[in-house]
């Protein structure tokens, strides 16, 4: 399962990039982007953000990650 979920195909598309384009704007190769898509690979933030600045989109709009559990709060008798 994965550990987020990835928007990029959506965004990608938007701006009729194909995967192989959108790769050498940022510098990976297409088995990156096809992997990020499939939320398969989990990108460096500095990829994150190129991505980002490439599809216009904010980095957290194109990779969710879910909310950590908020711990329960330990409490004394008071």
């Amino acid at each position: 399962m994965p550990e987020f979920e990835c928007r990029l195909k959506k965004y990608r598309q938007l701006k009729e990039l194909t995967q192989e384009q959108l790769a050498a704007k940022v510098g990976v190769r297409r088995e990156t982007i096809m992997r990020l898509e499939k939320a398969q690979y989990n990108p460096s933030l500095k990829l994150a953000i190129d991505i980002s600045r490439a599809v216009g989109a904010p980095i957290e709009e194109i990779f969710l990650f879910p909310e950590p559990p908020e711990e329960e709060e330990q409490g004394g008798d008071g």
